[in-house]
């Protein structure tokens, strides 16, 4: 059988998604040479063991072979269709069209952009939060809090199949992120990005929920902070935290750094500088 070789940077997996039914499949080339009954079994065996999972369930959907214009576009733009995908600027088919005039038939590009946008690694690179790119690999705009959702419950979707509960830990992981970068609160998230789907609603609601308990740790750390009166290094180390932590919950706290924080920090390292009472006096250069 005719084996189909995907484009740099995609795999038959990644577009298995956007598949249509019935899609042809190639036929295997004849042969003049006399195969006997032990070959056909082995062919037979090994032809089960390579047949994809799709067709061992009634009713799956063949993978699509990618479109070959996705290889021409890698070509042309590989920092946004090559190894690593990125968020597409809106009207980009139109900048492609005038980048490169007589070089695709508009049908044939809007099958193979919209084959690029709907395959699950184009839905994890927008629910990750990355911004949208143009042309020339630069970032240009945040892509919208309703669109990132939608990425994020469609690449929920199709792994939950594989392993629900680690599908529902990355979308709730995804969702606080997008959530955060978007300062909407729950009324003017929905309001963005409204679903009528229960469960989709119950994962928002669970997101929401998590990234008030971060805020509580967050809050908490830093009282705990501002009560010792040490630098973040040695606070840090003193509770046994990666100082990363540390100084993401002093800057995400009011005003950046708490002032009282900043203060007493400062106070600390200026009585350990300060020359010690009983001792010489300080010499100058």
């Amino acid at each position: 059988m005719c084996a189909i070789v995907p484009a740099p940077g995609y795999s038959l997996g990644s577009m298995s998604e956007t598949t249509t039914p019935n899609a042809p499949v190639a036929e295997a080339a004849p042969t003049s040479a006399p195969v006997s009954s032990r070959t056909r079994q082995a062919a037979g065996a090994g032809a089960s063991a390579a047949k994809p999972r799709s067709q061992d369930r009634p009713g799956a959907r063949a993978p699509r072979p990618v479109h070959p214009l996705l290889q021409r576009l890698w070509e042309l733009h590989p920092r946004l269709f090559g190894a690593r995908f990125r968020p597409l600027k809106l009207g980009i088919f139109e900048d492609l069209m005038a980048r490169h005039p007589g070089a695709f038939q508009k049908e044939d590009l809007k099958q193979a952009l919209g084959q690029h946008v709907r395959s699950t690694r184009y839905l994890e690179a927008v629910a990750s939060g990355d911004l949208r790119h143009d042309l020339d690999g630069q970032p240009v705009e945040p892509v919208a809090p309703e669109h990132v959702q939608h990425a994020i419950f469609e690449v929920f979707r199709r792994r939950q199949g594989r392993n629900a509960e680690a599908a529902r830990t990355w979308a709730r992981a995804r969702l606080v992120q997008a959530i955060d970068a978007s300062g909407l609160d729950r009324e003017g998230w929905l309001e963005r990005a409204p679903t009528r789907d229960a469960a989709l609603l119950s994962l928002i609601d669970e997101a929401f929920a998590a990234r008030a308990a971060q805020a509580a740790r967050r809050e908490a750390l830093l009282r705990a902070f501002q009560a010792s009166g040490q630098t973040p290094e040695a606070f840090a180390d003193m509770y046994g935290l990666p100082l990363r932590q540390v100084r993401e919950a002093l800057a995400r706290a009011p005003g950046g750094a708490a002032p009282e924080a900043t203060s007493a920090a400062a106070s600390a390292a200026a009585a350990s500088d300060a020359p010690a009472a009983h001792g010489a006096p300080a010499t100058t250069a």
